[in-house]
């Protein structure tokens, strides 16, 4: 008599996207739209990105490299009703979601004694409860999809790990350390519906929020210092890390973040 166990499939060995229908916030511009290219370059289907801001001239020629594959949605990841309701969307077009990127976030370098409630609440509202928000609208819908096994990847900061002694932001660092616990108690509590929860943790990337970082007058002499390798990283550096935790090699990973930063001794 024929056994009626299912057999598990082979773990998968080859880091690739292909077939993927994957959601990152904030990927109209940035390290989200780095994520984004990265992902396409490895063979994922659809790139939805989820963000309040016009797409930026560099998604549109992403665009067009890549016709019917990348996509913009008008989302406030503050906002858990607009982020389902792009999250609904994406299914309800694409037929499928595999992967949410909750990248989007904000940052403000300030000393702690100077920094209003305001600011603290605009910051904490799109880096905690954004990510939040939006990885909770995700596993939902990787809930209702049989045979989805989500995949959830936060943009952490090195920040997180130890602050930035050149400027300081205690409320910035705080969040992203947020962040980082986030990932590691919902890898726990989504485990048991084959949803995993991972972070990356980018150090100094040159992105429009960095321009000032090269510019220091002593900035040769601190890459001397810290050690490492004496350069910011350029966005696409990232993407290696995302595409890895977003794949089916990466089917035993879960509750962990990876640092990417060069300069060992700068956040």
């Amino acid at each position: 008599m024929a056994s009626s166990t299912t057999e598990p499939s082979p773990p998968v060995t080859k880091v690739q996207l292909s077939g993927k229908i994957i959601a990152i916030t904030g990927a109209n511009r940035g390290i989200g739209l780095a994520i984004a290219s990265s992902c396409l370059t490895n063979g994922a289907s659809r790139i939805y990105s989820l963000d309040n801001s016009p797409p930026s001239p560099d998604f549109t020629s992403l665009s067009t490299q890549y016709p019917n594959q990348l996509f913009a949605l008008h989302v406030d990841v503050t906002n858990e009703a607009s982020v389902q309701a792009g999250v609904d969307k994406i299914v309800l077009e694409a037929g499928a979601l595999h992967g949410m990127v909750c990248n989007a976030g904000r940052t403000k370098h300030k000393a702690a004694l100077d920094f209003t409630t305001e600011e603290m609440e605009a910051l904490w509202s799109v880096n905690v409860y954004g990510s939040f928000y939006s990885a909770r609208c995700a596993a939902r819908a990787f809930r209702r999809q049989e045979g989805v096994k989500g995949s959830v990847v936060f943009t952490a900061s090195m920040a997180s790990y130890r602050p930035n002694k050149r400027v300081p932001s205690a409320p910035y660092g705080a969040s992203k350390a947020a962040i980082r616990n986030m990932t590691h108690t919902l890898a726990m509590e989504w485990a048991p519906y084959n949803i995993r929860v991972n972070s990356v943790s980018p150090g100094l990337v040159k992105t429009a929020m960095t321009y000032w970082v090269e510019e220091q007058p002593d900035w040769e002499q601190q890459l001397a210092y810290y050690g490492g390798m004496p350069r910011l990283a350029e966005v696409e550096e990232l993407g290696g890390a995302y595409v890895y935790l977003l794949s089916d090699a990466a089917s035993y990973t879960t509750s962990i973040d990876i640092p990417v930063n060069g300069v060992i001794g700068i956040c």
